[in-house]
């Protein structure tokens, strides 16, 4: 995920700064509005929270990861959930796109979130750069795979026998407290406090975001294929 130290660092920013204002123009008084993750959604939020501010909108955001639940706070944009709110839209962005709107996402690790939004809201924005086009889903970017920890070995095995030519756990670096210059790569862990797989597959079939989920143990995939959106680019 992204946060303020980064944000000056984001590739294509000119694009996603004309997306996110695209995108801040359409919010309305009342609304109820689904956040995306990573770093379009981030520049969407800004763009956002710039309008509230000068327009005195009131609106309440369900995020979909950390960094924007605390960027929508900061910026003093109510937040709500999904357990007491449905959105009446939601945007996000995404990693692949391919020509009939299937879609890899979840690079940021959040994917659960964003599925969750996506599901329960009357529309979708999918925010996308001329880098995020491509022929076929798996040409620029693995799946990435959210899993329960204790499932974890069990999923990585699972997911090899559905023919991915490559999986491995996703790693971040971590300092160790009492040695400030010395890192350590660790397992990723989401905001749901699970572990993330990348799967590499040579070809996916329709029918592979449902076998991912019937695998026990896995929690969400970053597979988007057949799902209500509109494309803005």
């Amino acid at each position: 995920m992204i946060g303020w130290k980064q944000a000056e660092h984001i590739e294509h920013k000119e694009e996603k700064e004309k997306l996110a204002n695209k995108m801040a123009e359409r919010v309305k008084e009342g609304e109820i509005i689904g956040f995306g993750s990573g770093t379009t959604s981030y520049l969407t939020t800004l763009a956002i929270g710039k309008k509230v501010k000068e327009e005195g909108l009131h609106i309440k955001a369900i995020p979909t990861s950390d960094v924007i639940e605390n960027l929508c706070k900061e910026l003093e944009i109510p937040v709500t959930s999904l357990e007491n709110e449905t959105p009446d839209w939601c945007f996000d962005g995404a990693d692949e796109v391919d020509g009939q709107g299937n879609m890899i996402k979840g690079m940021g690790a959040a994917m659960f979130r964003e599925k969750l939004n996506m599901v329960n809201s009357k529309e979708n924005y999918i925010l996308i750069d001329s880098s995020k086009r491509v022929d076929r889903l798996g040409e620029k970017h693995p799946i990435p795979i959210e899993c329960e920890k204790r499932a974890a070995n069990y999923v990585l095995e699972k997911v090899k026998e559905l023919g991915a030519k490559k999986v491995e756990w996703r790693y971040q670096e971590e300092e160790i407290p009492s040695q400030r210059t010395r890192k350590v790569q660790t397992k990723f862990i989401t905001d749901n406090g699970n572990y993330i797989l990348h799967a590499w597959f040579d070809e996916i079939p329709s029918s592979l975001e449902k076998d991912l989920k019937q695998i026990v143990g896995v929690i969400e995939t970053g597979l988007f294929i057949g799902y209500p959106i509109h494309i803005i680019q």
